[in-house]
């Protein structure tokens, strides 16, 4: 049996014992009884969630040490097409409002904002951008 089906075994205990002291002290303990068991539920819910934080946390702790990034942290093609559709819709009124105030140079200087902006987010998204010649440690830990 599991760990989980061991949980869920002491559960069923302690459901059936809430609803026989219930048949037994009748219905004027009936909210204390459910409280009292709704409170252990709780209690096992939260250790699980502790459990869980726990383990994400020394992965990411373990991740940030290596110096590597999971597959999970890794931009998707939806952010990258995303964050393109987003910078050229803002590009829109920015190009006509620098070229209706400074004209091409105006439009010059915010068009080379929008390529600074894009390529400083490809750069924080890229891995092994700018990194030529460094190869990432062998670690036992990869598989």
């Amino acid at each position: 049996m599991t760990g989980n089906g061991t949980r869920d075994a002491e559960l069923n205990k302690e459901l059936a014992a809430t609803l026989h002291a219930r048949e037994e002290l009748g219905e004027e303990y009936e909210s204390a009884l459910v409280d009292s068991f709704l409170e252990k539920v709780e209690q096992r819910l939260d250790g699980a969630v502790d459990r869980r934080v726990r383990r994400q946390l020394a992965e990411h702790q373990m991740v940030v040490a290596r110096g590597t990034r999971t597959p999970e942290s890794t931009d998707t093609w939806g952010e990258r097409f995303g964050f393109g559709i987003v910078s050229l819709v803002l590009a829109i009124p920015l190009s006509a409002i620098s070229g209706g105030i400074a004209g091409l140079p105006g439009l010059l200087v915010a068009w080379a904002g929008i390529a600074a902006v894009n390529g400083a987010w490809a750069f924080r998204n890229s891995p092994g951008f700018g990194r030529r010649g460094k190869k990432p440690a062998d670690s036992d830990w990869d598989e």
